[in-house]
């Protein structure tokens, strides 16, 4: 017996929005994920399971092969990378935009800007293909508090209805990216166990053409 195939889940909104699509396609856990301390969940898909880890730990595990697949959010593709992976399906679900945000009525006053943010990466090539450099600044949440305590100018982070923003005095200037959350693949896997995850691909490819 082969051992099963594993997907690796993003917890949080992606997880509760993925478990639907995965239900309609056939896929569902022997147990109540919500109410389990388990991380890994066999399913009622002959051959498959599922583990629930952070979104930036998805495409390393599915990287090097710990899971054959993964769901995980567009963001953390465009900020860590996406080597060693395909990825053939954008699942439509929890979309948000990745923005650029300030205090409203701001203005830059030179090529340098403070930017407070998570995605460093993609903040740094954002202003850099403005002719502008960022001082990147790193932070791992809160980050409309960087503007108010004067420590940064703007802030780069996923915006969903604004409310935040608005409640900060602050307000959305431009989108870097329309996110959502996407399937990976482990490139070798598909390869060596092809016949297994196609018909995967395909009936979550059904699923997502019907919402």
């Amino acid at each position: 017996m082969s051992r099963p195939l594993t997907i690796a889940l993003t917890k949080g909104r992606i997880l509760k929005e993925t478990l639907p699509l995965l239900a309609r396609a056939g896929v569902e856990p022997l147990e109540d994920i919500d109410s389990s301390r388990k991380l890994v969940f066999a399913t009622n898909y002959a051959g498959l399971q599922l583990v629930v880890i952070r979104g930036t730990d998805v495409p390393t595990y599915v990287r090097h092969g710990a899971a054959e697949l993964g769901v995980v959010g567009k963001d953390i593709l465009l900020e860590h990378g996406a080597e060693g992976l395909y990825e053939p399906l954008d699942l439509g679900i929890a979309r948000c935009r990745l923005m650029t945000a300030g205090p409203v009525g701001w203005q830059g006053s030179g090529a340098r800007v403070r930017v407070a943010t998570k995605f460093a990466n993609i903040a740094r090539r954002h202003f850099a293909t403005r002719g502008v450099h960022a001082d990147v600044i790193k932070l791992y949440g809160a980050m409309e508090l960087a503007p108010l305590m004067n420590l940064a100018d703007l802030i780069v982070d996923i915006v969903d209805t604004g409310n935040t923003l608005r409640a900060n005095g602050m307000e959305p200037l431009d989108e870097i990216a329309c996110i959502s959350s996407r399937l990976v693949v482990n490139k070798a896997a598909m390869r060596s166990h092809h016949s297994r995850i196609q018909p995967l691909i395909e009936r979550l490819s059904a699923v997502v053409a019907e919402s």
